[in-house]
Parts: structure tokens; C-alpha cells; sequence
């Protein structure tokens, strides 16, 4: 009968072999995928031992990639350049492809928000990593959303955060909130001191005794924006989830439609619904509910994309929907 020692010592020879057989597999393998055909004389460990590494670190990258979604890897706050056609003064290289710009007049096109300089041909081709410049936005309201923020680095459009934090600190019991309409003067006067200076604009209770002023110029900032914040690819998604019955699929169906929005665009809906929702809890003094801020804000938030007049007057009710159910 063999020893406990002989036991222990054929064991560990078996796992040697085993070991063994696992790595020549292993290398048998790397070799298949790099290529190389092996003949008799195998490498040496050394030989192998970085192409090892080197194997491991490309097969977990490219599952850590596989197993990424779209979504993540495709950057949400991109930006297209805004080309406008320019005529230069004084001679000027396209960007893009480093040739001149002839001629004298429209040689090419300038980005309006970063000031890229690039052949009109050579526009199709330029990546969508537009970093809007100061220098160039000259407005704030009627100004792409995506662009204000960029501009500024912030999370959210400046007016957005100023004009909220305004209304919270001194108006959230104010009877008649965003249904009653501010002074149409002072209204502008905000819109134009934003215009101007920028987050510098004085909207205090100093310059604006009366609330519904900042309300309204909040309400005529997101109405004046080029791309509604439920932007329009994503409007047809919010109309359709609206109308849907079954609460479990309408919430599923409204996921689907938030991720389609662009990243800033669902910042500023993010801020603006949790705001709406402190404005419910002060009904009780400000008389506004969900329907009446929905009535209020569907139209303001989400605008039908190039339908007929019919189809957007029908769309209305479902608007508002949208905005109640968002916050």
C-alpha cells in the first residue's frame, strides 16, 4: 500500500502535467491568433510570457468594449458646428485639410459658435466636436441649448439655474405662479440684460419686486430656444408614450424616450421637473397643480415637429400629459 508521502508526490506530478498541458494549449492558441505557425522548436517562456500580456490586455478591452452599450461610447454632449458661409479678409487655410481658400468672396464657411474656418466641401467631413467659443455667442436666449452650455462649462443654461434658484428663494407661494404673466416690458428687459452680461444679470428682488417677471422670462427663454428641450427627434417618442394605457409600458415607453434626449437637453428637463415638483408642493398657496403647470409647460417644453396644424392642436392634451408625468 503506497505512503500518504508517495500519495502527496503523485499528486502534485499529475497537477505538474496538467499545468502543463494547459499552458502549450494556451500557447497553442496565442499562436493561431497572432498568426505564427510553430514548429518543433518551441519559444522559450521568456519568449511567450509578454506576448502573454500583451494577448490578455487586448482580449479584456475588447470585452470591455463589447459589453459597453451605444450609448456610452457614442459621447452624449457632441455637438455639431454651426457653418455659416464667410467671406474672408486676407488670405486663409481650410482647417480641415490645411489648403488655401480661394477666391474673393465666400471662399468658405465659419462655424458661428467656435469660429472653425474650413472649405465648404471640407464642412461634411469635420467630426462633431464643436466647442462653442464666448467670443462668438453673441446672445443667450434664442441660442442652442447645447452650445450655451458649452460655452459657459456649466451642466445647464445659466438663465435656468438663475431664474429657478430666484423663483424658489422668494416666490414659490406666489399665487397664480407661471400662470400669471410678468410685465411684458420687464420681461424683455431681463431677456436683454441675459443678452448682455451674461450670469452678471441682476434679477435680484432689488431690480424685480415681482416674481412672475423672472417666471416669465424663464417661461420665454425655453419657448425662444431653437430645439425645444424635449428635442424634436424625440417628440414623437414622449407624444406616443403619453397615450399609452398600461402604467408599467408607459413608464418603460417614457425611459426610452429620455434617452433619446442630448445630454444637456436632459439636464435642464432633470432640474426643471424637480423645481415643477416643488411648485406642486406649495399648491396650497400658489394654487398650481400638475394639470395647470402641465397646460402651462407642455407647449413650452416640446413643439411638434413639422406636423400640420391639426395634428398639433391634438398633440396639446397629450403635452401637457408629458409634463405631468415627468415630474
Amino acid at each position: 500500500m503506497p505512503s500518504r508521502e508517495s500519495y502527496e508526490v503523485n499528486k502534485e506530478e499529475k497537477h505538474l502535467v496538467q499545468k502543463a498541458k494547459r499552458e502549450a494549449n494556451q500557447e497553442d492558441i496565442l499562436a493561431a491568433a497572432l498568426g505564427m505557425r510553430m514548429g518543433p522548436q518551441k519559444p522559450s517562456a521568456t519568449f511567450w510570457q509578454p506576448l502573454k500580456l500583451f494577448a490578455y490586455s487586448q482580449l479584456t478591452s475588447l470585452v470591455r468594449r463589447a459589453t459597453l452599450k451605444e450609448s456610452d461610447r457614442t459621447p452624449k454632449s457632441e455637438k455639431v458646428h454651426n457653418f455659416k458661409v464667410h467671406t474672408f479678409r486676407g488670405p486663409h487655410w481650410c482647417e480641415h485639410c490645411a489648403s488655401f481658400m480661394w477666391g474673393l468672396m465666400a471662399q468658405g464657411v465659419k462655424c458661428a459658435d467656435c469660429g472653425l474656418n474650413v472649405h465648404k466641401q471640407c464642412s461634411s467631413l469635420v467630426p462633431n466636436d464643436c466647442k462653442p467659443d464666448m467670443r462668438h455667442i453673441r446672445k443667450v436666449y434664442s441660442c442652442d441649448l447645447t452650445t450655451l452650455v458649452k460655452a459657459y462649462n456649466t451642466a445647464r443654461p445659466m438663465v435656468v439655474d438663475m431664474c429657478i434658484r430666484e423663483i424658489e428663494s422668494r416666490g414659490l407661494k406666489s399665487e397664480g405662479l407661471y400662470r400669471i404673466s410678468g410685465f411684458s416690458d420687464s420681461v424683455e428687459e431681463v431677456k436683454m440684460g441675459f443678452d448682455k452680461d451674461g450670469e452678471n444679470t441682476d434679477i435680484s428682488v432689488n431690480a424685480y419686486e415681482d416674481i412672475n417677471i423672472i417666471a416669465g422670462a424663464l417661461k420665454l427663454y425655453l419657448r425662444d430656444l431653437p430645439v425645444p428641450v424635449i428635442s424634436y427627434d424625440a417628440y414623437p417618442r414622449f407624444i406616443e408614450a403619453a397615450k399609452l394605457a398600461d402604467p408599467e409600458k408607459k413608464l418603460e415607453a417614457f425611459r426610452e424616450a429620455l434617452a433619446l434626449l442630448p445630454q444637456s437637453h436632459s439636464e435642464t428637463l432633470k432640474y426643471l421637473m424637480a423645481h415643477l415638483k416643488r411648485v406642486t408642493q406649495n399648491e396650497k398657496f400658489n394654487l398650481m397643480n400638475a394639470e395647470n403647470l402641465g397646460i402651462v409647460f407642455g407647449p413650452t417644453l416640446m413643439r411638434a415637429p413639422n406636423l400640420d396644424a391639426v395634428t398639433a392642436l391634438n398633440d396639446i392634451r397629450y403635452q401637457r400629459q408629458v409634463v405631468e408625468v415627468l415630474f
